[in-house]
């Protein structure tokens, strides 16, 4: 799901119908709502209780109204009446609260369990997704989308549960008191008003709600840009481009300064007519049950209850439209995270997929494998090699050429498009990924750490390792002394992406967590890149010790590295140009030889070469 900064902000305008961001986001959302089925339906009880509650108190009221209309020289009748419906009156009043504490109470952990479930489920979709796609996306822009979707799971329940449906519950308790007790045009005047006010609500929310859209749009384009600015922080220092970023950031926030401008005047447009329709039916109920008190046909408890009514009816109204707004929001911003969960797989496991089998060491094969990341340009022309058991195949050659393209095909970050790549004979396409990952492990060109310790980042190559094996992974991998000579030693933060580390350091830190791993099949992808010369030949030496006996992939730039592989492949241009051995590519004279010459020369100069022929 490509979302650059400009491309995001058309996407909340477009990115459902209607449709799809309304009963069809609700429908994908009841089932995680009744895994908890008895206590959603404990919370309707509830609910219903505390609205029956409550429209019992302007009854009470009334019947209290009317006894203190008694005539004088009557103390029993003062005396026990009214003590009587006071107290009455009081335990409606806290029945009220006490069944919507019940409801509450009852239904959060539906409600927060739910939230729950989403968001892990998305969270886990996101992890299964194809590494096309988190080279495409947007940080920024795809976490907000996630955020706000987990919060709008709870929103759109609270409102729905604790604000539509008990109005509506309500609204029909009101009517049909109002139709029994009193002529018809109570319920009709009130009917009136409700319908008028929700159409306008309605009408004047939905014109509202692009504005919430473009508010929506500019904020994730915002974040997306500030989390992009600060993850490239050091770039943005070495050109000096901080009034550059902050331009850009501002852009950005001034727009979404407008579009929230825009949605609070349309705001305060909407509570005014709101307002305007809900005192018109107010002073048409108050004049007719006036009226019915002046005819004698009510008394002054219903003129009463009738206006505790009204008000007890419109006062959540007044929200309305927020609520009915929100909703609508919740429904966009869940849905953009369904839609999250939508996102097809690129690389997903066959239907009852096997897991890799494994008995010791053995072979890959990569066989006639053609692959292009994008069709109109080809990366792998009919590659076909084998890594025979327990042996070391390097690739070498030039920047571009598919060498690292193979270390991702193994790990089936991609499928092939032609051929296939088998691990003791089984395609890798036809087992599930859990196991053939589990089977590997890999040192890759450009490390990234998670901010956190140094032992938490080397243990991640198998969580659940103690610290004497952690500290023997370090020691093997050469990062041992460094790490005891910190202050905090294997505490030691590594800031974010591993920033506070040198490229070496972090190498090493890749190198100790892929040693701790221990897998059968290993692959190097310019595992020494980041490392001078001394540590390079130190490490070397534990690398070499590490794919005894395992079936190792090394991926390599500089030829140094190689020399003792058991065979070499030349790669250019996406296809296999020559192989064989060190020496023998040298006695070949192709373009190994020279390419070793080249670096033979440059080593000289350095006065690093090793002493190899």
């Amino acid at each position: 799901m490509r979302r650059s900064a400009e491309s995001s902000q058309d996407l909340p305008l477009s990115a459902s119908p209607a449709s799809r961001a309304g009963w069809s986001t609700l429908q994908r959302l009841l089932p995680y709502l009744w895994e908890y089925k008895w206590r959603v339906l404990a919370a309707l009880l509830f609910m219903v209780a505390a609205k029956l509650a409550n429209v019992g108190v302007p009854l009470l009221l009334k019947q209290l109204v009317d006894a203190l209309t008694l005539k004088p020289g009557d103390p029993a009748a003062v005396l026990v009446v009214p003590a009587a419906l006071l107290l009455a009156y009081g335990a409606l009043r806290f029945s009220t609260s006490l069944f919507t504490e019940l409801r509450d109470l009852v239904f959060a952990k539906a409600t927060q369990g739910a939230a729950r479930s989403i968001a892990l489920k998305t969270f886990e979709h996101l992890h299964a997704l194809s590494l096309r796609f988190h080279l495409e996306r947007q940080t920024g822009g795809m976490t907000r989308d996630i955020e706000r979707g987990v919060r709008s799971t709870e929103s759109l329940i609270s409102y729905s549960l604790y604000s539509i449906l008990p109005t509506l519950i309500e609204m029909a308790l009101v009517l049909s008191i109002l139709a029994l007790r009193f002529d018809a045009w109570f319920a009709l005047i009130t009917l009136a008003a409700l319908a008028v006010y929700i159409v306008f609500t309605v009408q004047v929310t939905g014109w509202r709600t692009r504005f919430r859209r473009e508010a929506n749009a500019q904020e994730s384009a915002a974040h997306t840009k500030a989390v992009d600015s600060l993850l490239n922080y050091e770039t943005v220092k070495y050109f000096g481009n901080e009034g550059f970023e902050a331009r850009r950031y501002d852009e950005n926030l001034e727009e979404l300064r407008r579009v929230r401008l825009r949605s609070q005047t349309t705001l305060s447009l909407l509570n005014a007519g709101q307002q305007i329709i809900i005192a018109s039916a107010l002073v048409a109920m108050l004049w007719r049950a006036t009226q019915g008190v002046v005819d004698g046909r009510l008394t002054l408890g219903d003129l009463v209850m009738v206006n505790a009514f009204m008000i007890q009816l419109y006062i959540p109204l007044n929200f309305l439209g927020v609520i009915y707004r929100e909703i609508k929001q919740s429904l966009v911003d869940l849905d953009r995270m369904f839609e999250l969960m939508d996102r097809a797989r690129e690389v997903a496991d066959a239907p009852g997929a096997p897991a890799l089998q494994l008995a010791g060491t053995q072979a890959v094969r990569f066989e006639n494998v053609h692959f292009a990341y994008d069709p109109a340009r080809p990366i792998l022309r009919g590659v076909d090699f084998e890594i025979p058991a327990g042996k070391t195949v390097a690739v070498v050659g030039p920047s571009g050429s598919g060498k690292s393209t193979l270390a991702r095909l193994l790990f089936r970050f991609y499928d092939v498009q032609q051929g296939r790549v088998t691990i003791a004979g089984q395609d890798i396409r036809s087992v599930t990924q859990a196991s053939l990952r589990q089977a590997i492990g890999i040192v890759p060109q450009d490390t990234v750490l998670f901010n956190d310790s140094v032992e938490y980042n080397i243990a991640y190559g198998r969580p659940g390792a103690s610290h004497d094996e952690v500290v023997a992974a370090a020691r093997a991998a050469r990062i041992h002394d460094f790490i005891d000579a910190t202050p905090e030693g294997y505490a030691t933060r590594v800031g974010e992406r591993g920033l506070k580390l040198s490229g070496g350091e972090k190498q090493r830190v890749a190198i100790a967590r892929t040693l701790l791993k221990n897998p059968p099949i290993l692959i190097f992808d310019e595992a020494t890149s980041a490392l001078d010369s001394a540590n390079e030949r130190a490490i070397q030496a534990e690398l070499q010790s590490a794919a005894r006996n395992k079936t190792t992939l090394l991926i390599a730039h500089r030829l140094s590295t190689v020399v003792d592989a058991h065979e070499i492949l030349v790669l250019e241009a996406g296809q296999v140009l020559e192989r064989g051995t060190h020496r023998q590519l040298l006695a070949l004279g192709g373009r190994y030889a020279s390419m070793w010459a080249l670096q033979q020369s440059l080593a000289v100069d350095d006065g690093t070469a090793p002493a190899l022929a």
